[in-house]
């Protein structure tokens, strides 16, 4: 479904990615993992269009993207669930999720947002309340939501886990695995390396903007260099 070739970009004069190759097939979980300022999170601006690539080739459905806008590659299917969650503060919850259907049809709007609400039920009775009152667990599954109004086929989940208690990690992991079990692709970037690699099908470690390893998750949680790295073991 995805096929990065070669990838470079830059902030300005220094570049932060060095040809990054790696691919994620239809109905996957890929995860990427690396080190804080590794370049993990510029890779994911780089595939939905939020940062510019200065070499390589971005394919989506064997279409070549990399020029495209990022409202255009939203409407051809890739949403991103951004880090830090940056959802609208004073807008409602409801508010936030019809911000995520934009450019979907009016008729689509209330199955998305039934969608939504099957997914996570504890949204369902907070529709109404502004999303800075909700607790950081409601505003990741708040974020990942309005992400999924877009109906995308592509998901992009930035470090999903950042900040939340581990019973509230697990309940993601679930809720992950049923989105890749329901037919959607995920691309998920996390620094809980424990956690991605557990529900992954395959993974990329990504060391100061270099794929390192790649391989099947079972594959990659046994290489002992990643073990060392970032399993702590």
């Amino acid at each position: 479904m995805l096929a990065l070739e070669n990838i470079s970009s830059a902030y300005g004069r220094i570049e932060v990615l060095h040809g990054v190759t790696l691919h994620v097939g239809s109905g996957e979980i890929v995860t990427l993992i690396g080190a804080n300022g590794a370049g993990k999170t510029t890779l994911m601006h780089v595939i939905s269009g939020v940062q510019p690539i200065t070499k390589g080739t971005i394919r989506f459905d064997d279409e070549v993207i990399d020029r495209h806008p990022a409202h255009e590659r939203v409407a051809r299917g890739i949403a991103q669930v951004p880090e830090g969650r940056q959802v609208f503060a004073p807008l409602s919850v409801v508010d936030n999720l019809k911000l995520g259907a934009w450019s979907c049809r009016s008729a689509d709007m209330q199955p998305a947002l039934a969608r939504v609400a099957a997914l996570f039920p504890m949204l369902e009775a907070m529709m109404h309340v502004p999303a800075g009152a909700l607790s950081g667990g409601q505003q990741q599954m708040l974020a990942i939501g309005r992400a999924l109004m877009s109906k995308p086929r592509l998901l992009l989940l930035d470090e999903p886990s950042m900040g939340l208690a581990p019973n509230l990690v697990d309940q993601l992991l679930d809720v992950i695995r049923a989105l890749r079990d329901d037919g959607l692709t995920i691309l998920l970037v996390e620094q809980n390396a424990r956690a991605a690699l557990a529900i992954a099908d395959r993974a990329y470690v990504l060391e100061t903007g270099r794929v390192t390893v790649s391989g099947g998750a079972a594959e990659i949680a046994a290489d002992r260099r990643v073990q060392e790295a970032y399993l702590g073991i």
